[in-house]
């Protein structure tokens, strides 16, 4: 007889078998082939099913406790799922094994090619998987990783004092100085290239020299390691502005939008030494108060270039005069006027801030909410619009009123009266 290929197995019949007695293994697989044949017809014969190797090899797993013997019989079939079904029926039909009752159960009939299915979605998804993290990087990550590098190959070693800078130093007019290789790194990123670093507390004479023929700005972190650098380079280089990262940021850890935010803010020098209270030998004035942050901070008193307070007619004895003003109306804004006032308040969103303009829309400073009112009175005149990350309330609109001020803009407003101030909020813009 020849040999028997080897069963490609589709399905696999589980069942369970009770006996009431004790019997072995043969007499078990003898019942199955001798009870079930001549049932299911000639094609459904089990011995020739098994002999074609459309039925595989019975395996047959019985265990004998207190007289009794149970256990499994799995079958391997390669027919189709009816014939495999027939099959599996037929073998509840054996009631007797030997002298002994015995029962037959299917429990289920396994499709292979499922498992195997499965078996191959989560091989597929390992090897997927080792392939994205080790072999094959999305465009993403490459480009990530050229444009870093990119970052840096442009950091140069700049002057006697190989400072670290972008290679735009040279090309611009105006460069940006900031503490560190680390905040020369972060603005690389974020498009600035005219961006050197001191490089310690100590000022290089490198950047002595440029200070003198460009225009500077001082970029120093929020904390007082940055007011102590303002310090000592105002009194020894000449620095035509200053601005400062966010409280207790550094200038390498903040965002392209803060970043960007920042600068916008940045003041001149001469403002930032009465801010700080430095007089030109960069030591600190006995009667200066300690700042937090002084681009956050009220403003110094009204500088010589602002526009005088109106005069105002005062009032009799026998009329109630107010002042007169003559500020436009809300719909006459200018272009500019109004482009101003919507930008400044959604950079003011969030800060609970206020921005003071005078007559050419230059901005006067910044100061918080709680300081508004003090600042505003002791400026005394000269201030054209207010724009505040608040709701403009009456007690405001009154010392708008006795100011001159022509505008407030805010976020909200309680005021229902009509008043010679023009009242604007955001929705308006």
């Amino acid at each position: 007889m020849a040999k028997i290929s080897p069963v490609a197995a589709k399905y696999i019949v589980h069942s369970t078998i009770f006996i009431d007695g004790v019997v072995d293994r043969p007499d078990v697989i003898g019942a199955i082939f001798g009870q079930t044949e001549g049932l299911l017809g000639n094609d459904l014969e089990l011995r020739e099913l098994q002999r074609s190797g459309r039925i595989g090899r019975i395996e047959v797993n019985v265990n004998t406790s207190s007289g009794k013997t149970q256990g499994e019989i799995i079958i391997p079939s390669s027919l189709d799922k009816t014939e495999t079904a027939i099959v599996a029926a037929a073998l509840e039909i054996i009631q007797r094994i030997g002298p002994c009752t015995a029962k037959i159960e299917v429990k289920k009939i396994e499709d292979v090619r499922i498992s195997k299915r499965q078996f191959v979605i989560e091989r597929a998804k390992a090897l997927l998987k080792d392939l994205t993290e080790k072999t094959l990087p999305d465009s993403q990550e490459l480009a990530d990783e050229v444009a870093q590098s990119v970052r840096m190959m442009e950091v140069v070693e700049y002057g006697r004092d190989k400072l670290a800078a972008g290679p735009a130093i040279d090309d611009s007019d105006d460069i940006i100085v900031v503490e560190g290789r680390a905040d020369v790194l972060n603005l690389l990123k974020n498009g600035f290239k005219n961006v050197i670093a001191l490089n310690g507390t100590t000022i290089p004479q490198t950047i002595k020299d440029l200070t003198k023929k460009k225009t500077v700005t001082l970029f120093v972190d929020g904390d007082r390691g940055g007011d102590l650098i303002i310090r000592g380079l105002i009194s020894t280089a000449d620095v035509d502005f200053v601005c400062k990262a966010p409280d207790g940021k550094e200038v390498e850890e903040i965002t392209k939008k803060e970043i960007h935010q920042a600068l916008r803010g940045r003041i001149t020098a001469e403002q930032a030494k009465l801010e700080l209270g430095i007089d030109e030998q960069g030591q600190l004035k006995e009667e200066a108060e300690p700042r937090r942050n002084f681009m956050q901070r009220p403003l110094p008193p009204r500088r010589p270039e602002m526009a005088p307070r109106p005069a105002y007619p005062k009032p009799t004895e026998t009329s109630n005069v107010r002042p007169s003003f003559a500020p436009k109306e809300s719909g006459k804004l200018t272009p500019e006027e109004r482009k101003t006032f919507k930008n400044t308040l959604d950079d003011l969103f969030g800060t609970r801030g206020a921005c003071i303009f005078d007559q050419k829309l230059n901005v006067l400073g910044k100061v918080p909410l709680s300081e508004l009112s003090s600042t505003i009175k002791s400026l005394n005149g000269g201030i054209y619009a207010l724009a505040l990350d608040g709701v403009i309330d009456v007690d405001l609109l009154r010392i708008a009123e006795k100011l001159g001020i022509s505008y407030l803009i805010g976020t909200g407003s309680k005021v229902q009266e009509q008043s010679k101030v023009n009242v604007l909020t955001d929705d308006k813009l």
